[in-house]
């Protein structure tokens, strides 16, 4: 995308776009550039369904995904609604034939960007990117069944999304407090195609392994934290203010809710005893022998 001379290092407000590959560490050297021309070719006949140039876009390829910033004379409309529906389709297309599926997390802010002769920056630019590497995203993809999520910030959802378009349907997002590296920040996610997205179907949370940066890159088995600082989505109201934690750990929360399998860590002995109803005493535990508690 060419910028007058002047323009070099002046911000202009323009709609980032961050495209981030389910588990790419999962690719071998030889899968990997295949997955990346379907994630090209999906892109690129989403812009030309679309009617958007991409040449009017500045791209920049991150290996296993692509980070874009839009000009301001192309409708953030066009690109949050026709455009996401030609992705979601072209995607569909590509799955058709794939043993296993190719996954997609979107992310799209508007803010400040700053070009120079090495791509795009600024903070408008880190927060789409920490947006599509938000671990909700990746747990909604599992948990949904769904091989595409988006996710926009707050502001974008309530300037543009929450008043509706062609295409964009503001019933079918849903919002969640993430706990970024920069703070915490409302993200409004979607899933293109289905209904609006249920957090409480995702997988219950655990600590997270590796360290406060480890599934940052989508390798590897998914961590059970959320993407950031720590703790997984708390979801808010419709204005988006935080609703605190997604339930209160009591038995109304607990009623009719499978957390599937549990982990455990024991250095010993280990006894776990769950939704039981005991009529009499009940020993749990080791037995111990009379003559072994007299030594």
């Amino acid at each position: 995308m060419e910028h007058d001379a002047s323009d070099a290092g002046e911000a202009r407000y323009e709609l980032v776009i961050s495209v981030d590959a389910r588990r790419s560490g999962q690719y071998g050297d030889a899968e990997k550039p295949r997955m990346r021309e379907r994630i090209y070719r999906i892109l690129d006949t989403a812009f030309a369904q679309a009617g958007v140039d991409r040449r009017a876009l500045y791209t920049g390829d991150r290996g296993d995904g692509v980070l874009m910033a839009v000009p301001g004379r192309i409708a953030v409309t066009r690109l949050l609604g026709l455009w996401m529906v030609e992705v979601h389709e072209s995607l569909r297309e590509e799955n058709s034939s794939l043993r296993v599926p190719l996954g997609l997390r979107i992310a799209m802010h508007v803010g400040p960007v700053r070009h120079d002769s090495n791509g795009i920056n600024g903070r408008a630019v880190d927060l789409a990117c920490r947006l599509a590497d938000a671990d909700v995203g990746r747990r909604l993809l599992d948990a949904e069944g769904a091989d595409l999520v988006l996710v926009v910030s707050g502001s974008l959802y309530h300037d543009v999304v929450s008043a509706g378009g062609k295409f964009i349907l503001p019933e079918r997002f849903a919002p969640a407090e993430l706990d970024l590296k920069e703070g915490e920040f409302t993200g409004w996610f979607h899933l293109p195609g289905r209904a609006r997205p249920d957090f409480s179907r995702l997988a219950p949370q655990g600590p997270a392994e590796g360290g406060e940066d480890s599934g940052s890159s989508g390798d590897g088995p998914l961590p059970e934290g959320s993407g950031g600082k720590g703790g997984g989505p708390r979801p808010v109201d419709a204005e988006g203010r935080d609703d605190g934690p997604l339930d209160d750990g009591g038995p109304a929360a607990d009623e009719g809710r499978d957390d599937g399998p549990a982990r455990y860590v024991a250095g010993g002995d280990l006894s776990v005893n769950r939704d039981n109803v005991y009529h009499q005493p009940v020993h749990i535990g080791r037995t111990v022998d009379s003559d072994r508690r007299k030594g």
